[in-house]
Formats: structure tokens, C-alpha cells, sequence
């Protein structure tokens, strides 16, 4: 009997093949055709903290009309909020696998306070998602890493769901930044959330936008942090986000030591129909190397079991170059 059942962030998974938050996951009517496909779970489309201010900011000028500006953000905020509830209950009403809020904040102020309104709308765990680029002249190092903690520690005041941090690529030492989160309440992590990629036009001299999807590239950091990160920190549940377009993808990132995989290009370009390939694949690659559960194998290729030698550093690149000439 193949079990592919597995447990992230405190949540149950029928299956590791999370869905990520995206456009894909916007309704509770494409909630339930993802279950149908075979998704283990889904992670509502992010409420986005600064687009809200941003667009109150179009809609009235602070400078002009500061009153009427906080107006705006206070009833933009509260609309989308109210919307944002209505989708967690309806989903909640018409899936039965776990459904998983999103937040995506850049500061610890009074939004992380709407943790606790998630909660009562059913949501079964509550993903937050930080985001943001440190350019300031003035930056004071390490002030990035302890926003995300500052972050956390704000919602677990309001929770009691698991609370999963996905964090961003740009981490002076995410090993360190991971066994804070773990020690502050979070139930998982995943890695990694995608920064925008800009391009530019060189005929039209303008900026533009690069490509929207990530390719099977983006999996080779994931990998390794998480092979990294689960070695050190193994009581810890991670997720790999970004590079899963393949279902050799998925079992990729649990022999590295992944609980969970999140995918949204794919399913975009490939349809939701790719959930089912990818556990197909898995079931019968568990069958063929006589693995029944997913526990058998998680993991058996993180930086731990590789003799000592830390092949997801300085040897691969050692290796790689002296063979390219």
C-alpha cells in the first residue's frame, strides 16, 4: 500500500502538493476543482497590505487630503478584508482539504492584527508572506530578518492556528533566521517567495515586466537551502516553492528534506490536470524503490546524510567547474 499522506506545519496533508496563493486560488469555485484534481491543500490568494495603501494612495492624495486618505485606507481595508473572509468561509464550505490563509505584509503594525479575524472565519493555518527589497543607505543589518520575527510574534499573540512564514531568497543566513521563527511559533516555512522581475525595452526605452513564471531553474536554491535547512533544523516542516514543473520536481525537493511542495506556474501553464501527473509519478517511483510512505525517504539526500562532505555549498562548485573547461 503507497501512503502519500503527509504532515506540514501541524496540518494533515492527503498528499504534499500544495497549491500556492495566486489567481489560481481566488474562489471557492476553483478552490474545489483543485481539490478535485488531487491537491493536499490551497493557500488562498495573498491579501496584499501594500497594494491596499497604494491604491488609497492613487484614489486620494495624502498631501492634499490627508483625512480623507486615511479614510480610504481604513474602508479599503476593511472591504477587502470582509471579501477576504467571505472567500476563507466559502472555501471552507466547499473543500475539504486544508484551506490556508495569506497574508502579505511588509511591516509590523495593526495588520497583522487581522490574524485573529482569519482564524474565526475557519481558516485552517495562516501563511505570511514578507516581501520587500532592503535598498535604504542607512540599513542597519539584521533589521530585516527581525521583522519577520517581530511579524510572527505579533500574530501568534492572536492565533492559535499554525502559522507557516514564507520568506524571500535575499537572507544573509536563513539557518539562523529559521531556528528564531521556530523558537518565536512558527509551524513551518517556506522557501522561496519570488521577487518581481523587472526588464527593460530597448527599442521603446521603457521598463518592463520579465518573465511572470518561475522555470525549472528556480528549483536548484530551493533545494538547497531546504537540503540544508532540514539537516540543521529538523524539527522543523518546510515547503519548496518555486521550480516545481516537473512531477520529478516533487521528489526532488522531499528527498531533500520537504514536507510539502507549493506550484502555480505549472498548474498555469499545464493545467490542474498537472497535480494528478505529478502524484502518479510519485506513487509509482515510491512503488519502484519500495518506499510506502512518504517518511521513508524525506530528507535521505539533505546535507546530513552526505558523509560529512557538504555537497550543497563548495563541492558542487568544485566539482562542476573542474570538469567544464
Amino acid at each position: 500500500m503507497i501512503r502519500t499522506e503527509t504532515n506540514f506545519a501541524g496540518l494533515r496533508l492527503r498528499n504534499p502538493i500544495i497549491v500556492s496563493s495566486s489567481g489560481l486560488t481566488d474562489s471557492a469555485a476553483k478552490n474545489r476543482r483543485l481539490e478535485e484534481a488531487g491537491a493536499g491543500a490551497i493557500v488562498l490568494k495573498s491579501l496584499l497590505e501594500e497594494q491596499i495603501l497604494q491604491e488609497a494612495y492613487w484614489l486620494g492624495n495624502p498631501a492634499m487630503y490627508p483625512e480623507g486618505s486615511d479614510y480610504l485606507v481604513e474602508y479599503m481595508r476593511e472591504h477587502q478584508l470582509g471579501e477576504y473572509l467571505r472567500l476563507i468561509r466559502e472555501s471552507k464550505a466547499t473543500c475539504t482539504i486544508p484551506i490556508i490563509a495569506s497574508i502579505n505584509c511588509w511591516q509590523d503594525g495593526e495588520w497583522a492584527d487581522v490574524a485573529g479575524q482569519i482564524e474565526e472565519a475557519g481558516a485552517d493555518a495562516l501563511e505570511i508572506n514578507i516581501l520587500s527589497l532592503q535598498t535604504d543607505l542607512h540599513y542597519v543589518y539584521g533589521s530585516y530578518e527581525q521583522r519577520h520575527i517581530d511579524i510572527l510574534a505579533r500574530v501568534k499573540r492572536q492565533v492559535a492556528l499554525p502559522v507557516i512564514m514564507k520568506v524571500g531568497s535575499n537572507l544573509t543566513n536563513p539557518i539562523a533566521l529559521f531556528n528564531q521563527l521556530y523558537a518565536n511559533g512558527a509551524a513551518g516555512i517556506v522557501l522561496f517567495n519570488r521577487f518581481y522581475r523587472p526588464d527593460i525595452d530597448i527599442e521603446k526605452m521603457t521598463q518592463t515586466v520579465g518573465e511572470l513564471f518561475t522555470n525549472e531553474s528556480d528549483l536548484s536554491p530551493v533545494l538547497r537551502w531546504i537540503g540544508i535547512a532540514s539537516a540543521a533544523l529538523g524539527h522543523m516542516d518546510y515547503a519548496a516553492s518555486g521550480g516545481i514543473h516537473s512531477p520529478e520536481s516533487v521528489v526532488k525537493a522531499l528527498l531533500a528534506g520537504a514536507s510539502a511542495v507549493e506550484m502555480c506556474s505549472a498548474i498555469y501553464r499545464q493545467s490542474p490536470a498537472f497535480i494528478g501527473r505529478c502524484l502518479q509519478f510519485l506513487r509509482e517511483w515510491m512503488e519502484r524503490k519500495g518506499m510506502d510512505g512518504i517518511a521513508r525517504f524525506k530528507g535521505r539526500l539533505n546535507m546530513a546524510n552526505s558523509e560529512g562532505v557538504n555537497t550543497f555549498e563548495r563541492t558542487q562548485f568544485m566539482k562542476y567547474f573542474s570538469t567544464h573547461r
